[in-house]
């Protein structure tokens, strides 16, 4: 199982031919690979004139252009890693369980929402974000959504969610068996990481989901 996070950009005037090509790819291409046991479960959301895309391979790993190929045209090319890369990927750096196999990771109970929110680091606390929250996470310092994860690419957070929560202790073993998560964790003062909002909100903000699918063989659809 590998769970993989993009970001991607186009031009605010291509949104029409971008809503086409998501709506194109999902039926033709997302749904038949989850179907046929390549993904998992995939969604896409949208925040301005960014895409972030969210996926669960079971095997192999597919790349985003294979999940919406009828993109490739309206998206912008992402500096930095080639001169024709329209999908910039994003690291995971939380979550509170990771896949044990397709076994552990198959949904129980149907999932009524799959959300993405994105919010955004100062630059300076990328470092200390990152440190609070690996130890957070291997030191199994408090529990929370078993399929929630934070991917980060530049100072921008991606995270998704899925709800009703499922709160479960994980399977694998932890990586750390030190005590450094504080105590309390409003003394990690995340508040002071993340850059505010134009409206002066902190942390995470919900943006649009255009498209969601899990294999009804798997379970659901979303």
């Amino acid at each position: 199982m590998k769970r993989l996070m993009y970001r991607a950009a186009y031009e605010a005037a291509d949104e029409v031919h971008v809503m086409e090509a998501v709506t194109k790819g999902g039926a033709e291409q997302v749904q038949p690979l989850a179907d046929r046991g390549i993904l998992m479960t995939a969604a896409i959301y949208r925040w301005n004139n960014q895409l972030f895309l969210y996926y669960e391979c079971m095997k192999e790993r597919v790349l985003p252009g294979e999940l919406f190929p009828e993109l490739a045209p309206w998206l912008a090319v992402w500096p930095g890693g080639g001169h024709d890369r329209k999908w910039a990927p994003m690291a995971d750096v939380f979550h509170f369980n990771e896949p044990a196999g397709p076994e552990h990771w198959r949904r129980r109970t149907p999932v009524e929402r799959r959300a993405g929110r994105i919010a955004h680091l100062k630059p300076e606390m990328i470092a200390s974000y990152i440190y609070y929250h690996y130890q957070l996470q291997e030191e199994r310092a408090f529990s929370g959504g078993k399929y929630e994860i934070i991917g980060i690419h530049e100072n921008v957070l991606f995270g998704y969610q899925e709800f009703p929560q499922v709160v479960e202790e994980p399977v694998l073993p932890p990586k750390l068996h030190t005590k450094g998560t504080p105590a309390n964790w409003q003394d990690a003062r995340m508040d002071l990481h993340f850059q505010p909002w134009p409206d002066g909100h902190l942390y995470f903000k919900p943006i649009e989901c255009l498209f969601d699918y899990y294999s009804e063989e798997e379970g659901n659809a979303g």
